[in-house]
């Protein structure tokens, strides 16, 4: 996908969110968890429309309820509203890296996924779980919010059985799980995008209030794949969805040892001062001594032959 290809898919999808379904859910779209933050704009902005004259004193007692109202209603996104999300955050991955044209290796890939996901604490979200391999000799893999996750060839070379794949798989569910991806948008970039859609509705918009919403929109799209892509997320995030791997892992059958000798692998090729997992993740030193708590009672991976071969046919050409 093209730069201009891209841009117009973003602003295409904010304007649906925008126009397609009213203000309420633009707003649920754009909000989470900042009922606070955009109160006290409200009041603020509000209180500043009353000394210039702008606003009388009933006017801006009505935008501060419409404010603190829709606050209230849209703190969290709903399920379909996190997948389109998503989808435009895959589109952004998929505009950096190709796919990987093997329908062997995706179908089994999936496989996996999905029979994953469904030990987790969220085995469905409002499109389902797709897994997708990226042609790329990079170490890493991404998980957009609504279930959408990408894992590279390098990283897939970091796994030498099925349970060192399966970790991989679900320490990505784990992110989508505690919808880590939704967190990195900016609060402070919305705030005055909420104050002007609980004053006149978006269908209301002059064309200049509605390319600024939608930058809006997209402004949230970047938040989310540049933390993903360039920064990645915070040692905290990075444990908890180790520690939530493990679960899913232990509940599937799948020897939780295998993320471990798949982070020992990794330690060896990851190059220092890389654009991959060695920049937006903790190293894998890190890691392992944070999921040795979590591994008491659990031997060495055995590794079946009938899953061993499973694992090896799939992913001959990876």
């Amino acid at each position: 996908m093209t730069h201009p290809d891209r841009r117009e898919f973003l602003s295409s999808a904010g304007r649906l969110a925008l126009l397609g379904f009213g203000a309420a859910p633009a707003l649920s779209l754009l909000v989470s968890s900042c009922a606070t933050t955009m109160t006290a704009t409200s009041r603020i902005t509000t209180t500043i429309g009353v000394k210039t004259g702008a606003l009388n004193e009933e006017k801006a007692k009505a935008i501060q309820r419409e404010v603190a109202k829709a606050a209230k209603s849209f703190e969290d996104f709903t399920p379909e509203q996190e997948y389109y999300i998503g989808r435009a955050v895959g589109a952004m991955i998929l505009s950096r890296y190709k796919p990987y044209e093997s329908p062997e290796a995706n179908l089994y890939l999936n496989t996996l996924g999905q029979s994953l996901a469904q030990f987790s604490e969220l085995p469905e979200t409002f499109n389902g779980y797709h897994f997708l391999i990226l042609d790329s000799e990079d170490i890493n893999a991404f998980s957009a919010p609504g279930g959408l996750i990408f894992v590279s060839r390098g990283l897939i070379r970091c796994c030498e059985h099925e349970d060192a794949l399966a970790a991989v798989l679900a320490h990505e569910i784990g992110h989508v799980q505690f919808k880590h991806g939704l967190q990195a948008i900016r609060k402070s970039r919305i705030t005055s995008a909420i104050t002007t859609l609980a004053i006149k509705g978006a269908k209301g918009l002059g064309s200049e209030k509605l390319a600024a919403l939608t930058e809006t929109f997209e402004g949230s799209i970047r938040d989310i794949t540049s933390t993903l892509v360039n920064s990645g997320y915070s040692r905290s995030f990075e444990k908890s969805a180790d520690k939530a791997a493990v679960s899913i892992l232990d509940r599937t059958g799948y020897n939780p040892q295998g993320l471990i000798e798949m982070l020992k692998i990794m330690q060896k090729k990851l190059k220092p001062g890389g654009l991959d997992f060695a920049k937006t993740h903790p190293s894998p030193s890190f890691r392992i001594a944070s999921l040795r708590e979590y591994m008491v009672g659990y031997p060495r991976v055995e590794k079946p032959k009938a899953r061993q071969d499973r694992f090896l046919r799939a992913l001959a050409g990876v």
